[in-house]
């Protein structure tokens, strides 16, 4: 573990190294009296935030304000976070957040409400324009406490700002499609058939790279096919539904996504899922935006100049991801100013441009306009995959942790695994579902 009392060596080494000082064209009047403050930031290692590393040093030469970086795999993460911020005084600063994590820590008291901050003149960035943010990025990773406790609406505060957020995407093989005659497809049917063809077509590549390892990765996996499907984990009663039909069909479509996939997909993780698809071993990916940037990324990807992309496909409707990661201050920081100051300027607009023409993640429409990310970057289909994503895509409760690792994740790999029957199964994991809302107290009258 990081802690203050460690040497500053993400900042220090890489301000000597890159030499590009940045002066920030707008800070809160207050900014000046926190040029020598340290702070400690936890961040997931992952695509996104490979690229927001590289912007550090810039902070820092535009702020005075050193940071301390401590990095580790984002599942790692919550572990890491519930330990410091259930202290009286905890190392972070600032800490990003998944999306499923947001209701609990705040109902933990565990974060600093952002909204009052933003009131302050001498802290907010006058030119920052929350306003740009994409909204449902905004509104599904920086607000609790709305409807279901996780959705806008009366009662909802911000809590946090989205940075690496995304929304799922369909890339496929333009060569492989074009050799075998393939429509890029629009609907469930139609993927599942090309996947179909690809399997038996080309012997050492399988139709989808998917997600499927025991635990939050096969439940995530799923999940990207329940919504389309109409299906629901839970309903707004907090009644489980998925040993209902939609759900069902959600999880044969799934099954047959893992038996025309990749060989050993069935325990991929996001990496190694993401990998089998950059180094050729399947001819279509659907996941989160996180492709982009490695796709174009010569050095990761033997299929850089073959990649195409497409919406989401529809089943019973059109419905996608929307996820990823918020940056937020623990209400247990001695820093919070800094920590705010620093979140404000990693999401500002100038900061959001170079990032996405890193190959990172962009959080802004007027990034997604902005000519030079245009020229790298698939804006178009980007901006139609955001129309349809789904903030209540999965149920963000306390629970949530609980019900995706061990009751879905235990539930669903031993489906794709041949290892149990999908009905009695999916009637089984209901029942667990059911009983731990009662616990919760979902049922109380």
């Amino acid at each position: 573990m990081i802690t203050r009392r460690t040497a500053l060596k993400t900042t220090g080494a890489a301000a000597a190294s890159m030499a590009m000082p940045y002066y920030a064209r707008a800070q809160g009047t207050g900014w000046s009296k926190l040029k020598g403050q340290s702070i400690v930031v936890n961040w997931p290692a992952h695509p996104h935030y490979a690229v927001a590393k590289k912007l550090l040093p810039e902070f820092t030469a535009a702020t005075g304000i050193k940071v301390e970086l401590d990095e580790m795999p984002y599942l790692r993460l919550k572990d890491a976070q519930v330990l410091q911020m259930g202290k009286p005084k905890g190392d972070y600063d600032c800490c990003v957040y998944v999306i499923m994590w947001k209701t609990e820590y705040v109902q933990r008291k565990f974060l600093t409400e952002l909204e009052p901050m933003f009131q302050n003149a001498e802290l907010a960035m006058p030119d920052y324009d929350r306003s740009d943010i994409i909204k449902g990025y905004y509104e599904g990773l920086g607000l609790v406490g709305g409807p279901r406790g996780y959705l806008p609406g009366p009662g909802a505060k911000l809590y946090g700002i989205p940075y690496g957020a995304e929304c799922s995407v369909l890339a496929y093989r333009k060569d492989i499609f074009t050799k075998h005659d393939i429509k890029v497809p629009t609907t469930y049917d139609e993927m599942l058939t090309a996947c179909r063809t690809i399997k038996a077509k080309e012997p050492s590549m399988g139709g989808l790279s998917s997600r499927a390892q025991a635990g939050h990765q096969v439940t995530a996996g799923w999940l990207l096919h329940l919504t389309p499907h109409d299906g629901l984990v839970i309903d707004d009663k907090y009644i489980p539904m998925v040993d209902k039909p939609a759900a069902i069909k959600a999880t044969e479509v799934f099954k047959e996504i893992i038996d025309t996939g990749p060989v050993g997909g069935a325990a991929f993780d996001f990496g190694q899922m993401l990998n089998a698809f950059l180094q050729g071993q399947s001819a279509m990916y659907l996941d989160t935006i996180s492709v982009f940037g490695p796709a174009a990324d010569e050095t990761k990807s033997k299929i850089k100049d073959t990649v195409g992309y497409a919406l989401h496909p529809k089943a019973a409707k059109y419905s996608g991801e929307l996820g990823g990661f918020g940056m937020a201050i623990p209400q247990n920081s001695e820093k919070k100013e800094a920590a705010f100051a620093f979140i404000q300027w990693m999401t500002a607009k100038a900061q959001d441009v170079k990032a996405a023409s890193m190959g990172g993640q962009p959080m802004r429409m007027s990034t997604l306009d902005h000519a030079d990310v245009k020229k790298i970057y698939p804006v178009e289909i980007y901006k139609e995959n955001l129309k349809i994503s789904n903030p209540d895509w999965r149920p963000i409760i306390n629970e949530w942790t609980e019900i995706s690792e061990k009751v879905l994740g235990v539930t669903l790999s031993e489906i794709i695994t041949g290892k149990t029957q999908i009905q009695p199964a999916m009637t089984d994991a209901a029942a667990k579902i059911k009983a731990i809302c009662e616990r919760a107290g979902y049922y109380k009258t």
